[in-house]
């Protein structure tokens, strides 16, 4: 089945940190209007670390069976495309994954809405389904959506809307219209990260019939794509803290926006895609960090 350091070297670890983001600014969303729970806070953060990992494994055996994943490719070496996994252990891998995710959603969502919504326990399981789905379809089957550009407009969604949205309806049973504005801002932001990794690869990609939204539109349009997406998670951050933060001083999250700025800088610079590599870091971890500042500002000024 493979040694515990190939495991976590499928897992993708650094990808996890992004993914947490729309947990924690839906949470300081929900301390916003007085809501706050621990056990849901830490099963949440655990439910969406099992999807992330189940989408890295599946990512993993979906690229290296289509043959994506090979010399050609820039950025660290996958599990399978290395060796270090076989097919019939990664296919074992997200069986296990799936199953441990689901767990950790129903238990989620029990704890939150109780047996009096019943409902809302079969929407979040419905979503759950449906995550599950997308993190396996983005790369595996015959037909999968990541290979037909359409990651992008999943990415937005799971992690932007859903992410950030359910979580906070996690706590609160309700959602203000105001919050979608940081939901689509964290949303674009993860979109940027996929793109990031699409500008990169946009030469093996083309070569083995990835169509990716790069793929499609080409390196100099990705870019303005890429400033266009940075560009609009900031004004929606910014509109939000308009609309629900008055004083400026407690602003200070948007300081994030600093290194990820410097960032847009360089990529509209590069004109080489592997040197973007080193890219990815920079946005995901200035995501990370913006929704840390973000749930400390409300957590502890507001």
């Amino acid at each position: 089945m493979g040694s515990f350091k190939a495991w976590v070297q499928a897992a993708r670890l650094r990808t996890l940190p992004l993914s947490l983001s729309g947990i924690i600014v839906g949470t300081a969303l929900a301390v916003h209007q007085g809501y706050f729970n621990t056990t849901l806070f830490v099963l949440a953060l655990l439910t969406t670390i099992g999807f992330q990992v189940t989408s890295n494994f599946a990512n993993d055996y979906g690229d290296g069976v289509k043959g994506t994943d090979n010399e050609d490719r820039i950025g660290p070496a996958r599990a399978l495309q290395s060796g270090i996994l076989s097919r019939k252990a990664l296919k074992h891998g997200i069986v296990v994954s799936i199953v441990i995710s689901m767990i950790l959603a129903l238990v989620l969502v029990y704890l939150a809405f109780g047996k009096e919504n019943l409902k809302y326990i079969l929407l979040f399981s419905i979503l759950g389904v449906l995550s599950i789905w997308a993190a396996i379809r983005y790369t595996m089957g015959s037909n999968p959506y990541g290979y037909k550009g359409l990651g992008d407009v999943f990415v937005f969604l799971f992690f932007g809307l859903l992410g950030v949205l359910g979580s906070m309806f996690l706590y609160t049973k309700s959602v203000e219209w105001t919050t979608i504005l940081p939901a689509v801002s964290i949303g674009l932001l993860c979109v940027g990260v996929l793109n990031l990794n699409n500008l990169r690869d946009i030469v093996s990609d083309k070569k083995h019939g990835k169509n990716t939204l790069i793929v499609k539109m080409g390196f100099k349009n990705g870019k303005r794509y890429h400033a266009l997406l940075i560009s609009l998670a900031f004004v929606g951050f910014l509109t939000f803290s308009f609309l629900e933060i008055g004083n400026m001083i407690y602003w200070f999250y948007l300081l994030a926006f600093v290194p990820i700025f410097l960032h847009l800088l360089k990529v509209m610079r590069t004109e080489e895609p592997i040197l973007l590599d080193g890219e990815l870091k920079k946005l995901a971890l200035s995501t990370f960090l913006l929704s840390l500042l973000f749930y400390i500002a409300v957590k502890f000024f507001l």
